[in-house]
């Protein structure tokens, strides 16, 4: 009898806590998105696209080289007077609206999809291969364990209307961003505090704390939470997560602005990923 009240206790002490299974659904869809044919693991090269024509294809002299799974020459893409119009080798041409303001359009040639983004306003094509390496050679993102104390309620500090942040990418663009005000929190003793912008309607932060470049990658990672209620906002770090650049060179990350770098390490969300 006792060792039965033994094997039951350890079941008790084993079993998910209703916030560890609502964390692991929420790191193992983030991950599916990770892995989809259309997610940043499939992306397979990034080009920036000059005035007049653009080849497209496989060849290796063409602008926007194409994976060897795709026709030779496939087409050219037109730049004129800020717009791009795909005229493939054969059959009508089409103007392809860009990611800003979305969606963009998708070309798919022999199933690589091939879209436009503007960033810094320069025009690019970005394209994604499900055969794409890091995509077929993903073994899964590494975790911190969930632990509730990393989720936290900051106050909500509302900014001025119309004010604007300016926030860097990767390639070294800056654009200024809506910037609607200021979560304040206590977090290891500390008070602190992060900006975010807003993105598909929720508060976007990016962030760095005392891990990156350790055990966190390097530049940094992201952090959504609903937009304020009742002037606080609910933070959990358990869901930070690497931003794109973090698996593919061909991303065009937005960095943390400085205000943003925490002085303590949050040891929560996602951790470096392979050799990054």
């Amino acid at each position: 009898m006792r060792r039965l009240f033994g094997i039951l206790a350890a079941g008790l002490v084993l079993a998910a806590t209703p916030y560890q299974t609502e964390i692991a659904s929420w790191r193992s869809n983030y991950e599916a998105e990770l892995r989809a044919p259309g997610g940043w693991l499939a992306v397979a090269g990034l080009f920036w696209l000059h005035e007049g024509d653009n080849a497209v294809g496989s060849d290796p002299l063409s602008d926007i080289v194409m994976p060897p799974t795709t026709a030779r020459h496939a087409g050219v893409l037109k730049l004129a007077g800020g717009k791009v119009e795909f005229l493939p080798v054969s059959g009508p041409g089409k103007e392809l609206k860009p990611d800003t303001p979305g969606p963009p359009d998708v070309v798919d040639i022999n199933g690589v999809a091939m879209t436009i983004i503007v960033r810094g306003g320069r025009l690019g094509v970005r394209l994604r291969d499900p055969d794409a390496p890091a995509r077929r050679d993903f073994s899964g993102s590494h975790w911190f364990p969930p632990n509730e104390k990393w989720r936290v309620q900051a106050k909500w500090i509302p900014a001025q209307a119309g004010k604007t942040m300016p926030i860097t990418n990767v390639l070294g663009m800056t654009s200024q961003e809506p910037s609607p005000g200021t979560a304040m929190f206590e977090l290891g003793g500390q008070t602190v505090s992060l900006e975010p912008v807003i993105e598909d309607g929720d508060l976007f932060f990016m962030f760095k704390d005392a891990t990156s470049g350790h055990s966190t990658y390097g530049a940094g990672r992201f952090l959504h939470a609903a937009m304020p209620k009742d002037g606080s906002v609910l933070l959990d770090f358990n869901k930070a997560y690497n931003p794109p650049c973090a698996f593919t060179a061909f991303a065009t990350c937005p960095l943390p602005p400085k205000q943003n770098n925490l002085p303590l390490a949050v040891e929560a969300g996602e951790m470096n990923y392979g050799n990054h």
